[in-house]
């Protein structure tokens, strides 16, 4: 009668054991980044507030200091942990500045690596999803390429920036993005006393790595951020205020993440520069007709490796441009006004 007891007690707790293990919430992540994902821990942060809440989440990452995109197309161990397969997420991280040059650079050194990485993603894990890391802008702009590229002289013009990127890439690809970078914005507007930067205005203090992890954690699982208990080394009411941040930013607008959408960080983007261009029909197949509420003085379009292949001298508003004998490809067409304001596009001939 005891070994019958005994039995069935071993087998409840078997049972109650095995449905945990099969059903808890659990995810295996892979961090492809640099220095913005290794300094202080960022995935052992997100796998504790995981923790915290019931959750698992197991984790690999490799995060050269400084790689690009492009460097991790070529790295031996990055290609080799996206073809173990098996990954419900794969983060891609570009180096700091690389998302946020002028267009031309951008689509010709940053777009096509972070595309491969994708589509390298989805051939070795088909039904997982690549999340792109937007990054955020350095405390007072970037002042190495200021000087070449006006906008990156200040923290809104290069912050606006990595964020429509990271979102043109995470649309053009079908990947997520965990806005990293819109939550630290929210936070310097509405909360300057917390924070966010390490000495050097660029790298993560533990402020900043708590914020990336709490928005990877609302990214990964579609929960409420506020549930989570873990607090690092902070006090509970700066845990609290990043959390509750946290909620507003992503989990809120959780659709805008996972299916990330171009024309609201355009927008952004051109009420700094007060100069709205409007091109159409995009696809195109013979002729483009471009519309501006500035007179336009210059028109150059470039293809996707940064050759110049049309230049115009303009005088008026409106401009149509026969494109019937160019490749099906994307190309950059760049707008400039008579102060010297510059605005890029990109099109696709059919």
């Amino acid at each position: 009668m005891n070994r019958m007891k005994k039995l069935k007690q071993f087998l409840v707790l078997f049972f109650v054991f095995w449905s945990g293990i099969t059903f808890a919430d659990g995810y295996k992540v892979l961090y492809l980044g640099n220095s913005y994902v290794y300094t202080n821990d960022l995935p052992l942060q997100v796998a504790k507030m995981a923790e915290s809440t019931g959750d698992n989440l197991i984790y690999e990452s490799n995060s050269p200091g400084g790689c690009f995109f492009s460097g991790h197309t070529q790295n031996g161990t990055s290609i080799s942990l996206i073809q173990q397969g098996d990954w419900d997420y794969v983060v891609l991280q570009g180096q700091s500045q690389e998302p946020s040059f002028p267009d031309v650079q951008f689509y010709s050194q940053t777009y096509p690596y972070a595309q491969q990485l994708c589509q390298m993603v989805s051939t070795y894990n088909p039904r997982s999803h690549a999340v792109f890391f937007m990054t955020w802008g350095r405390k007072d702009g970037d002042a190495i390429n200021c000087l070449n590229f006006p906008p990156l002289c200040t923290y809104e013009g290069m912050d606006s920036l990595l964020y429509l990127r990271y979102m043109i890439m995470g649309e053009d690809f079908g990947a997520w993005v965990s806005p990293v970078g819109a939550l630290w914005h929210y936070l310097r507007d509405n909360h300057p006393e917390i924070n966010l930067y390490s000495s050097d205005g660029s790298h993560p203090n533990e402020y900043g790595t708590y914020v990336a992890a709490c928005c990877f954690y609302t990214i990964f699982f579609q929960k409420n951020p506020t549930a989570i208990t873990y607090h690092s080394n902070l006090s509970s009411e700066q845990a609290q205020i990043i959390k509750d941040a946290a909620k507003t930013v992503v989990y809120d607008n959780l659709s805008l993440w996972m299916n990330p959408h171009v024309s609201t960080s355009i927008a952004d983007y051109e009420s700094k520069n007060e100069f709205s261009v409007l091109i159409q029909p995009n696809p195109v197949e013979e002729e483009l007709s471009i519309v501006s509420d500035n007179s336009i003085s210059e028109i150059v379009i470039y293809s996707i490796d940064g050759k110049e292949i049309y230049r115009k001298i303009i005088g008026s508003n409106e401009e149509i441009i026969n494109v019937s004998n160019l490749k099906s490809a994307i190309y950059i067409i760049s707008i400039s006004d008579k102060q010297q304001n510059m605005v890029y596009r990109k099109f696709f001939k059919k």
